[in-house]
């Protein structure tokens, strides 16, 4: 679906990217973890041309990102941030439906797709006229998957997507989301600094270090089969709460 060659970024002296190479398949969920400045939201961003390479190229479905088709890519692709990353200023229903209608939909269109959404995210069709800052932080990231969901893009890019809630609530996205990964079937990529929740969420870990990539598989390969030190000692960094009052 995604593939990155050789891709090179830099933010003045800083370099994001140094020569990253990766293959994301397509259908399946894949997350990417590291420490902070690792490269990981540099990665996504340049997935959808947030981001531009300094080097190297990014393929989406086996074709180069150009400035001047990007447009039409991103329409295939919903990107979610923290809370969603909703217009303060737009109710539910208008921060949802903004892209539909800036493509011209029909309104009964946009309001059945609403309707299929907000059932499918766990939101009820009341809370359509709400306001962002009438909302849990719960409820606004899933307002941002109905509006990443509302063209039925093939991709989702999410990054740090549960990173600002409390630990029950997080608990309860985390369940959700899987289910509705298992259910869409779509492309999934997403960034998080919970090992834990990339094991449950994703089907295969990338994990980065100084802009480059240092190991790629399975949540299992990297604990078991870690291809250096720092592999290992990421993926067994948390302490269980067990470990934190014994």
């Amino acid at each position: 679906m995604f593939a990155l060659h050789h891709v090179h970024l830099r933010h003045g002296a800083v370099t994001a990217l140094d020569g990253v190479s990766l293959q994301i398949a397509g259908g399946r969920t894949t997350a990417l973890i590291g420490p902070s400045g690792a490269g990981k939201s540099s990665v996504l961003r340049s997935l959808i041309g947030l981001e531009w390479p300094d080097a190297g190229q990014v393929l989406f479905e086996g074709v180069p990102l150009q400035r001047d088709t990007l447009l039409a890519q991103r329409r295939r692709i919903g990107y979610v941030i923290q809370e969603g990353g909703l217009f303060s200023h737009l109710s539910v229903r208008e921060n949802a439906a903004i892209l539909a209608r800036t493509l011209g939909w029909p309104a009964q269109r946009i309001a059945q797709r609403l309707s299929e959404l907000m059932a499918l995210c766990g939101l009820s069709e009341d809370q359509l006229a709400r306001y962002p800052a009438e909302l849990s932080g719960g409820q606004r990231q899933r307002v941002g998957l109905v509006r990443a969901l509302m063209l039925d893009p093939p991709v989702l890019l999410l990054d740090e997507p549960l990173g600002a809630l409390d630990p029950i609530v997080r608990h309860e996205l985390q369940s959700q989301m899987r289910a509705l990964f298992a259910q869409l079937g779509k492309t999934v990529v997403l960034v998080t600094h919970d090992v834990a929740e990339a094991a449950y969420l994703a089907d295969t870990l990338v994990l980065m270090r100084k802009g480059q990539v240092v190991q790629q598989g399975t949540a299992r390969e990297l604990l078991h089969a870690p291809a250096e030190p720092f592999v290992h000692a990421f993926m067994t960094a948390q302490r269980s709460l067990e470990q934190a009052i014994a």
